[in-house]
């Protein structure tokens, strides 16, 4: 594969790196716990497995987990994978307890020693003495507790067990609250052609930090395979009620989405591009600091998704052509 050179940059720690990774929730497969369900549903660990080999063959080098996914399970294939590659970059998650034995997730806990439980969980799972990147897995934890999570996590980072860390959060005054820490580095944010978090991207550029894009693919609807009568699992996340979810209502595909993705597919869809490869190239052009990492559950959504980066970023014709139709949405 022929990865073009506005195709990559350079991290936080001087490696360079494609701009499309690989995003683990799905793999994680679903957890034991009562109520909703926060998985996609049930999984095959011998298909993730390959998907993950063939992403780090195509070139991927960043992968995107949490000790949340699959209360475990996820952090331990990529474990399995991917750990023993020097040059790959593993992202986990912390911030509620993890019973990966029972296969169940517990309450939030951010106190230090509830943080270097989990993490030292994480360690032993993705088999890493020092992880790369440790980010809060807490999108909106009030602001005020923000001093003894990075308080600790700089001890973390001294101690040898993280290379750095951030905040998985889509709110600024989350952003701000973190953003000096010595080796606060990187914001995990939804991004993508719906979602374009103008101002939380302006702050990621202004400090230099690297926007690990989540739902890039809006949780698969960018992919095209959800029609209007698409009806998703009872296991699976999107047919939820969970108030944060926007691309599936009542575990169907959103309507209002349905038609702001007709009106820019074909655009999407420029230069040979699949669907998916289009709103992947869309992030690519939009902010040189974002790196999306969309999940998969097959060797074929992988190949997929990183094909993205044969194609390189959308033009800027096209580029001004998708915003202008979605401003008259």
């Amino acid at each position: 594969m022929s990865i073009l050179a506005s195709s990559t940059m350079t991290l936080w720690n001087g490696q360079s790196v494609p701009r499309i990774g690989l995003g683990c929730w799905a793999i994680g497969g679903p957890t034991l716990n009562d109520g909703p369900s926060t998985s996609y549903g049930a999984t095959d660990d011998a298909q993730s497995r390959a998907a993950l080999q063939a992403g780090y063959e195509m070139g991927a080098r960043v992968f995107d987990t949490a000790a949340g996914y699959g209360a475990g399970h996820s952090e331990v294939l990529v474990g399995q994978e991917i750990a023993r590659h020097a040059d790959a970059v593993i992202i986990t998650k912390f911030g509620f307890e993890v019973d990966h034995a029972n296969r169940r997730n517990g309450d939030v806990n951010v106190t230090p020693q509830g943080i270097r439980s989990v993490i030292d969980g994480s360690r032993s799972r993705l088999k890493r003495d020092r992880i790369d990147l440790a980010l809060l897995h807490l999108n909106e934890m009030d602001t005020a507790l923000a001093p003894q999570v990075f308080d600790t996590l700089e001890t973390l980072v001294a101690e040898g067990w993280i290379g750095a860390y951030g905040w998985s959060t889509d709110f600024m005054p989350q952003a701000r609250a973190a953003a000096d820490y010595p080796h606060f580095v990187a914001i995990e944010n939804d991004y993508n052609v719906f979602t374009p978090a103008r101002e939380l991207m302006d702050f990621v550029s202004a400090r230099k930090l690297v926007s690990i894009s989540r739902l890039p693919l809006a949780m698969g609807l960018l992919t095209g395979k959800y029609a209007p009568d698409s009806t998703l699992g009872r296991d699976d996340v999107r047919a939820q009620d969970f108030a944060w979810l926007r691309f599936f209502k009542d575990g169907k595909p959103s309507a209002d989405y349905l038609m702001r993705l007709g009106a820019i597919r074909e655009l999407l869809q420029s230069g040979g591009r699949t669907l998916a490869q289009g709103a992947l190239g869309w992030i690519l052009a939009s902010s040189d600091r974002a790196l999306p990492v969309p999940g998969f559950r097959s060797v074929a959504q992988v190949r997929d998704n990183l094909g993205a980066l044969d194609k390189g970023p959308l033009p800027a014709a096209i580029m001004a052509e998708i915003a202008g139709l979605l401003a008259a949405e």
